[in-house]
This record gives structure tokens, C-alpha cells and sequence, in this order.
């Protein structure tokens, strides 16, 4: 014969000040978990979700990123015109010549506080190449002249970044003509301006990049091949979204950060749980003792009180989720170490994430339950009788 979950729902709201103290505490730990996790996928996700198959970010062998690789302009035209490259229907290739600074620029919030960003200078199907950029104030930067387009997440976290703005870079005035949207994209952590001008700006008359699009998956793993074994021009070509995917090793240190922090406030759980089953056990030493009489057996009794223990990190569990709810959507920023610049990404949580929450205070309540649970099934008739 089992217990009615209906006994442990009651004895939980009978001991209510308890119960609540308890849940709160495991939710204060869930709600921290699901904040550290939404912000680990959020800037995973803004890797991952950058890129197309088919492109492939062609860049210097022995460099691991864009901005410590550097490319004679004259190789372009030879890659841009190989075989396997795609074409438009005016028969011109599918390709973007680009380069990458980085510039020390202040923030808005912090007197004096600087962090690094990413300039990009491109080329005549940058955007072309990247619908997923979109102008959403002004209007693009002309060639020829010094202008720029800010990231709409930049333009709200550095000064003098703003539609009209002037920026006092390179030794020159540079004026933001526009603010756009990358769609949560490592993009969204840039400046982008026209190739030649920043070229001229920096004296740095070579690519750091090319972007080019294949034909189609088998073309894209010809191209790659043809151009990594062409000794003369000493280059590699990466697959758009393994490039990108290949960028998240600036989440590794807050994944550790996560991991610790789960493993330290979980264990913290598991015993505030434990302390509050313990009290539950001693309170009720007669009712068990009842129960024992009633005909309930130790391994009913062993399975009621860890139900209890379940349901009651449960509680905590749905407090923390909710509490952590307002931090979904939240835009902020850290260094990317592949590229040592400001990187931006959104705070993300998702059902994943939540079902993780709650699988992990179910975890929380069986390891603080079972101890006491066995406790109570361990409690003898005669010693009841005794009491």
C-alpha cells in the first residue's frame, strides 16, 4: 500500500515557513544556474548561428583567426577566379576581399573604461554576402570617403558611436552614416567602413580575409583543397560556420565558471535540503510510527519522504526559473580570446536550458531526501511505543 502524495503536499504546507525558506534557497541556486547558462548560450549562439556552408573565410596558413593573418592583394584575383567559385548571372565570382583592424575605443558606462573592437573594411559584395546585416538607421558609408556603419549593440555601448557621430580614429574624423543589425551574428560586434579608405588610414595595403562562396557542397570541398595545396600562395580555407564555431573557445573559461559555480551552490542544496528533511523525520517520529502501524511498509514510507524531498526542490526549482525569466534578452559583451575584442550576445534561455534546471534540482532533491528518507523508513514500531 503506498502513501497518498496528497500527505506529503499537506505536510509540506503544514511546515510552510520551512518549506518556503528552503525553496527559496534552491531557487536563489537555480536561478544563478540558469543565468550562467543562458549567458554561455547566448554567446555560443552568436558563433554558431554566423555563417553560410557553402562560404569559406580564406585566410593565412598558421593563423587561427582574421585578425593576425595577412594576404598580398595580388592573390585575390586568383582565388576569386578558380573553377569551383560561384558566379552571379553576370558571371561575376562570388567573392570579398577584406580587412580587419582593431581599435581601443571607451565605453559609455565607466569613466576611462576602453575595450577593443573589430573594424571591418569590406569589399564590393560584403554585404551581398551577408544578408543578415541590415540598416535599420541611416544609410551605408560611400566609397572613397571616410564613413562608417556602426552595430546598433556597439553604438549602445561606446561613446560617440551614435547616427552623426564623429570618431577620432587613425589619426582622422570618421562619421557614423549608419547603425545596423547582424540578427544576433558575430557581426554585431563591429564597425564596418569601405575597404580602400581604412586600407589608406592604417597604411595597410593588404587583406587580412577573403570571403568566397562555392558552387555547392562538393565544389566547397574542391575549392578548400585546391587552395590549401597551392604551395605558392600558402593558404587555408575554412567553412564559414566552422570558423565561427571554432570563435567559441571565449566561452570556455565561463563554462568552467558555470560548471563550478553548479557544483559548489548544488552541493549547498542538496544539504539545505537534507537539513530540512532531517527536521521534517525528527517532527514527525510519531506520525511515522503511525504510519508503520497503519500497515505501511519501510519501503513505502522510504519512497513518501523522498517524493517529499523531490517535490519540495521542485518548488525551488519553478521559483529560481521564474526569477531568472528578466535576464533573457539582455545585451552585454566579453572578450573574445581568439581575437582579444569586445564580442556582444544576448542573454538566451531556453527550454532547454529550463528542462536542465529542473532536471538538475530533481537531482538536488533525491541526493538531500534519500539520507533522511531511509532514516524514516528505519524507524522501529516498539521504539515509537517506547517514546
Amino acid at each position: 500500500m503506498k502513501i497518498p502524495i496528497r500527505y506529503n503536499l499537506r505536510s509540506l504546507w503544514v511546515r510552510r515557513v520551512g518549506t518556503l525558506m528552503t525553496a527559496l534557497g534552491i531557487g536563489l541556486t537555480v536561478a544563478i544556474l540558469v543565468a550562467m547558462m543562458a549567458l554561455i548560450d547566448g554567446l555560443d549562439s552568436t558563433f554558431v548561428n554566423t555563417g553560410y556552408p557553402n562560404d569559406l573565410v580564406v585566410i593565412r596558413q598558421g593563423s587561427q583567426n582574421e585578425t593576425n593573418s595577412y594576404l598580398d592583394r595580388d592573390i585575390f584575383p586568383r582565388v576569386r577566379f578558380l573553377p569551383e567559385v560561384a558566379r552571379d548571372e553576370n558571371d561575376e565570382p562570388w567573392a570579398s576581399g577584406e580587412l580587419i583592424v582593431v581599435i581601443n575605443h571607451e565605453r559609455i558606462a565607466g569613466e576611462n573604461e576602453t575595450s577593443n573592437i573589430v573594424i571591418r573594411g569590406t569589399g564590393n559584395r560584403s554585404f551581398e554576402m551577408r544578408p543578415e546585416v541590415r540598416i535599420v538607421e541611416g544609410r551605408r558609408f560611400a566609397k572613397g570617403v571616410r564613413e562608417l556603419i556602426v552595430s546598433r549593440s556597439l553604438s549602445r555601448r561606446f561613446k560617440s558611436m551614435e547616427l552623426g557621430d564623429t570618431l577620432p580614429i587613425a589619426q582622422n574624423e570618421w562619421t557614423v552614416v549608419g547603425i545596423f543589425d547582424a540578427g544576433g551574428t558575430a557581426y554585431d560586434s563591429e564597425i564596418w567602413g569601405d575597404y580602400d579608405e581604412i586600407a589608406l588610414a592604417w597604411t595597410r595595403p593588404i587583406y587580412t580575409s577573403f570571403l568566397v562562396r562555392a558552387k555547392n557542397g562538393e565544389a566547397r570541398a574542391a575549392l578548400a583543397k585546391r587552395i590549401e595545396e597551392d604551395r605558392n600562395i600558402e593558404l587555408q580555407a575554412i567553412p564559414q560556420t566552422e570558423y565561427y564555431e571554432g570563435q567559441t573557445i571565449s566561452s570556455v573559461g565561463l563554462k568552467a565558471l558555470g560548471v563550478f559555480i553548479a557544483v559548489v551552490m548544488g552541493i549547498g542544496s542538496c544539504f539545505a535540503a537534507m537539513n530540512m528533511m532531517y527536521g521534517t523525520v525528527m517532527a514527525r517520529f510519531k506520525e511515522i510510527g503511525t504510519l508503520r502501524a497503519l500497515g505501511f511498509r519501510r519501503r513505502s514510507i522510504l519512497a513518501s519522504f523522498l517524493a517529499e524531498s523531490v517535490l519540495l526542490a521542485l518548488l525551488g526549482g519553478v521559483a529560481g526559473c521564474l526569477m531568472a525569466l528578466p535576464v533573457h534578452g539582455i545585451s552585454t559583451g566579453t572578450t573574445n580570446f581568439a581575437s582579444f575584442s569586445e564580442v556582444l550576445f544576448h542573454f538566451r534561455i531556453t527550454p532547454e536550458i529550463l528542462f536542465k534546471a529542473i532536471l538538475f534540482v530533481s537531482l538536488v532533491g533525491i541526493a538531500g531526501g534519500l539520507l533522511p528518507a531511509a532514516r524514516a523508513a528505519r524507524v522501529r514500531l516498539i521504539d515509537v511505543m517506547r517514546d
